[in-house]
């Protein structure tokens, strides 16, 4: 089964996002994402100071298997970026809620109601891995 943390938030496009701060807030791919994807062998990220809408495209995940566009969970601006992600990608399969965290966001909507419990994330994996 994936490891589907209780203290995040997720989408249907396999992103989670956790509330660092009132505004800040970190974004990266599920475990079953990783999975899925295999081993990661090359990240894109934005700038640091990129505005995004939700559901814009932030950034690609290269593996062995395939490449897969990142999806913006909120609507923000970009505040930090994952710099350890550009000599060690595989950190995303290694610790993809820790290490192999992708960006940073200021938001700027604060509405979250389109984003997952965990409960709902499982339903969504349908319990695979």
């Amino acid at each position: 089964m994936s490891n589907i943390p209780e203290n995040l938030l997720y989408t249907d496009d396999h992103e989670w996002i956790l509330k660092e701060s009132e505004q800040c807030f970190s974004v990266g791919i599920t475990d079953y994402a990783q999975d899925s994807l295999g081993d990661v062998t090359f990240v894109e990220v934005p700038e640091v100071g990129t505005e995004l809408s939700k559901g814009d495209v932030f950034g690609v995940v290269e593996s062995v298997k395939a490449a897969s566009d990142l999806f913006m969970p909120v609507s923000g601006e970009i505040v930090e970026v994952n710099e350890d992600l550009n000599d060690s990608p595989e950190l995303i399969n290694d610790a993809p809620y820790e290490g192999g965290w992708i960006i940073k966001v200021k938001i700027s909507d604060t509405d979250q109601s389109h984003l997952l419990s965990p409960d709902e994330y499982f339903k969504v994996t349908g319990s695979a891995s």
